[in-house]
């Protein structure tokens, strides 16, 4: 009986201590209340809150915040001081890098559709876009353009799907469709791409299967393979993989572009983003005279015979 109460004491003390436990810094409760009343989210709105993550900000957390509202979602990214009692709304920049890298570390182009200057182009336009928005429409018909006109061997252009499927009925079907061509190269892609922005007034919900099939027998395309396609899984992944890096980039609008990183929401007319590339082309030249004119450190065992040339960007993928 003794050793009965000495454990019944001993759990009890140690139900006490949790009772009595500090509760974590981060107060996830708290901080979607604080921030429900700070930025007006009306109830409807579902807030899911990331765990915190280390932060290049000194004595802070990154934490991400998902929101989500008719089918809707955005993502936010918050700064909490490790007390939990602070919370910075914003960017942070590390001054030895690029301010836009936490953007160009989530871009990931490899096997999306593209065209322009080299993969290794000195600046990388990034349009994640939606064939049943007006605005990449319009975006969409200046870029093609324009790009290979005005900077065909320094600007090299990545289409990403962003299909809005909560307004924009036809949209992942088209985006589905853009895949399975692109499947047979970029020309096929971006023959698909052109026609889609082109038609898109003619286009509507019930219409878009057939006007896809007559787009296939226009092009000598095998409309029974195009249409097997349209049914696997494969395609359709791969457009929500773009879709998920998007929304891992906060994107919430279309058209939304990355300039070598650099965030661009909405439209942007061509005299202003020719500027912004302008701009962007003479940075990355004046950051090449910069690193040529460092020197290169001789190397202790064979400085005397080998010429170090210094390069100017290593190869993007």
């Amino acid at each position: 009986m003794k050793s009965i109460a000495i454990l019944l004491l001993a759990g009890m003390s140690v139900f006490a201590q949790g009772q009595n436990a500090p509760k974590s810094a981060l107060d996830k409760a708290t901080l979607e209340a604080y921030l429900r009343y700070s930025e007006l989210w009306i109830p409807q709105v579902a807030v899911k809150i990331d765990d915190p993550k280390p932060s290049a900000v000194s004595g802070f957390m990154d934490v991400a915040i998902h929101l989500t509202f008719n089918g809707a979602t955005k993502d936010e990214m918050y700064y909490v001081s490790k007390d939990g009692k602070s919370i910075v709304k914003g960017t942070a920049y590390d001054i030895a890098k690029s301010p836009f890298q936490a953007n160009l570390d989530q871009i990931k182009t490899d096997q999306q559709p593209s065209f322009g200057a080299a993969a290794w182009a000195p600046v990388t336009l990034v349009i994640f876009s939606d064939f049943q928005c007006p605005y990449c429409q319009k975006e969409a018909q200046e870029l093609r353009k324009n790009i290979p006109a005005a900077f065909n061997d320094k600007v090299r252009v990545y289409f990403m799907d962003f299909p809005l499927t909560q307004i924009h009925a036809w949209a992942m079907k088209a985006s589905i469709a853009g895949r399975c061509l692109y499947r047979s190269g970029q020309d096929a892609f971006w023959e698909y791409h052109d026609w889609a922005y082109q038609s898109q007034k003619e286009i509507t919900p019930e219409s878009f299967d057939t006007k896809l099939q007559d787009y296939a027998k226009q092009k000598g395309l095998d409309a029974l393979q195009l249409g097997r396609c349209m049914d696997d899984k494969t395609a359709a992944a791969d457009v929500e993989k773009a879709m998920a890096q998007g929304h891992a980039l906060q994107v919430s609008a279309t058209p939304t572009l990355f300039l070598n990183g650099r965030k661009l929401e909405g439209g942007v007319e061509w005299p202003i983003l020719q500027q912004l590339l302008q701009i962007e082309i003479d940075h990355k030249a004046a950051e090449a005279k910069l690193a040529a004119a460092v020197p290169v450190p001789a190397k202790a065992d064979d400085s005397c015979c080998t010429v170090d040339i210094p390069t100017l960007v290593g190869k993007k993928k």
